[in-house]
């Protein structure tokens, strides 16, 4: 498969929309010093979906953090579009692997929270939202309360809410990674649509090299900690994406090259 180096960059005619330039990342905690990441070099096209690969601990939300002006950048540089990432990123959608829904509000009502904090005009915002939700086949849904929706249809009012500002970044961090396999598939082909409609850049995280596959352009491997940039794999399948990809033997070869790389960095032991 397309493995490139970490420092290379694939040439295309889209224009660079994050440029994050060595950028390490350390904690202080009661045991020590944390050492996150390392010397992250990477760019990423306007309008690409990079998903970020690698084991528990290497650093991957530490990343999405710093992207999202969350966390400070005390080494190195992040750049999204023509803006230094020195403090909260207003121009990102965020999406936790919890859905961290407010239960006392309706479905639209959590979506349209995001209006309120922005102070921005709600007669839009309600439109905005209810195109959401039937682009999330949950237009029957929009005045019911968070313990009425089952898992995937709070994780999809929680996507819809990032997106109700029309984010030219969503920034996600393992939003399928508590639901069931079915459920699971479904939203990956709603993100899909959902990305596709609103022509965004998407820096999505994940433990599943099935899934970052199925999603992507790009997939960055990350080290165990201290995180490393170790490869960044070219994605060439087709859009839009269909789940019977996976059973393709360019998937399957995709997957059994990233399943090596994990075995070469001591993840995966096969050994009983």
């Amino acid at each position: 498969m397309n493995a490139i180096p970490a420092t290379e960059t694939i040439q295309t005619a889209a224009p660079t929309h994050i440029a994050i330039s060595g950028v390490s990342k350390t904690f202080e905690t009661r045991t020590g010093t944390v050492h996150a990441l390392q010397n992250i070099n990477l760019n990423i096209r306007k309008g690409e979906f990079v998903s970020v690969l690698g084991p528990s601990g290497c650093g991957k939300s530490t990343l999405m953090m710093l992207l999202a002006g969350l966390t400070s950048v005390k080494l190195g540089r992040i750049m999204v579009g023509d803006k230094h990432i020195d403090g909260p990123n207003a121009d990102a959608g965020i999406v936790f692997q919890q859905d961290v829904l407010l239960e006392w509000r309706t479905a639209i009502d959590n979506i349209l929270l995001q209006a309120e904090i922005r102070k921005a005009d709600m007669t839009q915002a309600r439109e905005r939202a209810r195109q959401l939700l039937k682009m999330v086949s949950l237009q029957d849904f929009e005045t019911a309360y968070p313990k009425e929706l089952s898992g995937g249809m709070r994780q999809r009012i929680s996507i819809c809410r990032a997106l109700l500002h029309k984010p030219p970044l969503l920034l996600m961090d393992e939003p399928f990674g508590a639901l069931d396999a079915m459920t699971r598939d479904q939203l990956q082909i709603d993100l899909l649509r959902l990305c596709a409609d609103n022509e965004m850049t998407v820096f999505f995280i994940t433990h599943s090299i099935q899934e970052a596959i199925f999603l992507s352009d790009r997939v960055v491997v990350m080290s165990p900690r201290p995180g490393r940039i170790e490869r960044i794999i070219d994605i060439d399948l087709p859009r839009p994406r269909r789940l019977a990809m996976r059973e393709t033997a360019k998937f399957t070869a995709y997957t059994r090259d990233l399943t090596a790389i994990f075995k070469s960095l001591g993840v995966f032991r096969e050994e009983y």
